[in-house]
């Protein structure tokens, strides 16, 4: 478990820090991912980056890992302190939400949002 938390952290500080590619080489080439603003899911390196330069040109979306447990199915669910501002700083979502992440071979393969 403590590799998939280092994992997990060092992804959680990158997006944060908007550093794109060095979150991107900690995924799975064709990573499974949600699109949680416009819907659906981006499948691939390449969607993700192009999702992530959408989202990042019209909010500021912060996320904290506050705990994480592994599941019995073997995935990593991360619980998370969510803060989305538009791009003059006023909060638009303060909320805690859960991520599962399924992680092979120490990249991630999927992530889900619950």
């Amino acid at each position: 478990m403590s590799e998939k938390r280092e994992l997990l952290a060092a992804a959680y500080a990158a997006f944060n820090a908007r550093r794109m590619e060095e979150v991107l080489a900690l995924m799975s080439p064709t990573v499974d991912w949600p699109n949680g603003q416009e819907g659906g899911r981006e499948v691939g390196r390449e969607a993700v980056r192009a999702y992530w330069t959408r989202q990042w040109a019209a909010f500021d979306p912060h996320v904290d890992p506050v705990g994480m447990s592994e599941r019995a199915d073997g995935r990593t669910a991360v619980d998370v302190h969510q803060v989305v501002k538009d791009l003059e700083g006023n909060v638009l979502v303060d909320q805690m939400v859960v991520h599962v992440y399924r992680i092979e071979q120490g990249l991630i393969e999927r992530m889900d949002i619950e």
